[in-house]
């Protein structure tokens, strides 16, 4: 399969393209920081930024899939990533007759997720870090989906939780809208995002993703969270 993978050099991005390439697929990388990847067999790299609109239409030319793994840290800032960049990869894909695509969302924007038993995040974090800091982020995710669910494309939206490093994927879960579990795995999100392009259990839906098989903490997410902003700060 050719895939056009946009947020390659993200956390998400990377992992996905690894497994991608790994599996034999062919990949066209995408990033304003297209230096950051290293060249093997399989992968072509392109710098685009993806509120470019010609240059993502390039991108996605001759693609069987597109991935969103766009992506921004938490800010109070005004957010526009997600919806104006999937708005130029849907007017890409449908000039290209491309019809398949996975994007990366959140839990938080399924109004319903709660997991259960998770009482310091219901009642403390989500209130104070997902609705107020990262807010305009989750905001920007809804306006996308919005998009993608007015398209015509073959899409599924991907809601994994909070987000942790582990070095092997994992029996990971899946379900409609969203999973009642708190963490995931980066790598167990590229792996369902890579394994939905053809499974194609949820087109046209949202599918939740959920790391059960790792004991997670949000004090030990805050740590290692932390850790990486600091190394790449370096």
């Amino acid at each position: 399969m050719r895939i056009t993978v946009f947020g390659a050099t993200g956390p998400t991005g990377r992992r996905l393209t690894d497994q991608a390439l790994a599996a034999g697929h062919q990949v066209t990388a995408v990033s304003r920081r297209a230096d950051a990847l290293t060249p093997r067999a399989g992968l072509t790299v392109v710098s685009v930024d993806v509120a470019d609109t010609a240059a993502v239409a390039a991108a996605v030319a001759g693609a069987d899939a597109v991935v969103s793994a766009l992506g921004v840290p938490p800010t109070r800032e005004r957010v526009t990533v997600y919806s104006d960049g999937v708005r130029n990869i849907i007017a890409g894909m449908e000039q290209h007759g491309v019809k398949r695509l996975v994007a990366v969302s959140s839990s938080v924007a399924d109004p319903n997720w709660r997991p259960t038993g998770e009482h310091f995040f219901n009642l403390v974090m989500d209130p104070l870090v997902n609705r107020k800091v990262a807010k305009t982020a989750h905001d920007d995710m809804r306006r996308m989906e919005a998009l993608l669910q007015e398209s015509g494309l073959d899409w599924t939206v991907v809601r994994p939780g909070g987000l942790f490093e582990h070095h092997e994927v994992t029996d990971y879960e899946l379900g409609e809208d969203s999973v009642d579990a708190l963490y995931t795995a980066r790598i167990d999100l590229a792996a369902a995002m890579l394994s939905e392009l053809e499974d194609r259990r949820f087109v046209r839906k949202a599918m939740g993703v959920a790391t059960r098989d790792v004991k997670m903490s949000i004090p030990k997410l805050i740590r290692q969270q932390a850790k990486a902003q600091k190394a790449a700060g370096r």
